[in-house]
């Protein structure tokens, strides 16, 4: 669990591009063994943007798609109402590839309600289209200058193929991540209980039931992922579910509402993947910091929007990336028009 692929049991993933870096994460691996030949793609699951951000840090293709477009049977959940899985690939044709073969209903995941997406001609042109550009995102006081002069490049690439861009309005942007991370927490804190080492998983030896699980759950989970499972049994705990709990769930409502209304206005949501650029391994960092690498992805997994990242043109170790986030089960579309904004 987190941004930076360090808590890993084997160890830090390393960032191909240059190994002293982090790859991202929590898919850091996948797009690390992408990224280095290892492997032609890898899948990943992205529960706050742990697809697209190392995907954004790797310098390559990654998507979070629909909630319940892609069967979740046999995925270790983080928090189920916002996990999904989707592909890290290099190109955006290989992502579509692979998506028209795990999307699809599935009887084994009653959550899995869209139909299997299918390819389409990447030659076909486009309409002209409108793109909401969230203005707090692009006045983020964390973003890193060189990213956002990259994303302002490419508003303008945009903008001279003729499509038109809107500055909207997103004041809830600043409450995502606090909203995230207790909704988050208190279904990982629900989803990892069952890890005792009674029925399946690590086991630690012990003399008696309480030892076997106190030993089992203290030495089988790492330091962030005890940290976030004590910070959802507090937001779960008498008394601070309604303060806690309850309001993140509005939070999400709110967010899911606005960004259905901003959807019916425009045809895409258009904003940076990351804040900031790759840090190296073993960076001192607060925890609060680093759980904000996540305030621009948060948003598509707080809402169930597909949400499709790719690397922007540029001359820099690490480049930006940005991000379309799309209407509901609108990937193959959403592929093509990156496709053509990148390549036009």
């Amino acid at each position: 669990m987190g941004s930076s692929n360090e808590n890993s049991v084997y160890g830090p993933a390393k960032n191909p591009i240059d190994e002293s870096y982090v790859p991202g994460g929590s898919s850091g691996g996948s797009a690390a063994a992408v990224k280095a030949d290892l492997c032609h793609a890898a899948l990943g699951t992205d529960t706050g943007g742990s697809i697209r951000q190392p995907a954004a840090f790797c310098n390559i293709v990654g998507l979070k798609p629909t909630y319940g477009l892609v069967s979740r049977h046999g995925l270790i959940a983080f928090a189920s109402s916002f996990d999904q899985i989707g592909p890290i690939t290099k190109c955006l044709k290989d992502a579509l590839s692979i998506m028209s073969v795990i999307s699809g209903r599935d009887d084994f995941d009653s959550t899995c309600i869209g139909d299997k997406i299918k390819e389409i001609d990447q030659e076909k042109k486009i309409k002209k289209l409108t793109f909401g550009v969230v203005k707090q995102a692009i006045d983020f006081p964390e973003i890193d200058s060189s990213i956002k002069q990259q994303f302002l490049n490419f508003i303008d690439k945009i903008k001279t193929q003729g499509h038109k861009i809107n500055y909207i309005d997103l004041p809830l942007l600043e409450h995502l991540t606090p909203a995230y991370y207790i909704m988050t927490t208190a279904e990982a804190s629900s989803n990892l209980s069952r890890y005792d080492g009674i029925k399946y998983g690590y086991q630690h030896s012990a003399n008696d039931l309480d030892e076997l699980i106190i030993k089992t759950r203290t030495h089988g989970f790492g330091k962030e992922v005890k940290r976030r499972i004590m910070l959802g049994t507090f937001v779960l705990s008498s008394g601070y579910y309604e303060a806690y709990y309850q309001k993140a769930q509005k939070v999400r409502q709110l967010i899911k509402k606005e960004t259905e209304n901003i959807l019916e206005k425009h045809d895409y949501i258009l904003l940076p993947t990351t804040p900031n650029k790759p840090f190296k391994i073993g960076k001192k960092i607060s925890v609060t910091k680093r759980y904000y690498e996540d305030v621009f992805t948060v948003q598509a997994n707080l809402s169930g929007h597909p949400a499709l990242s790719f690397p922007l043109a540029g001359d820099q170790k690490f480049n930006a990336s940005a991000q379309l986030i799309g209407k509901y089960f609108s990937e193959t579309n959403m592929f093509h028009v990156a496709n053509k904004l990148l390549n036009n």
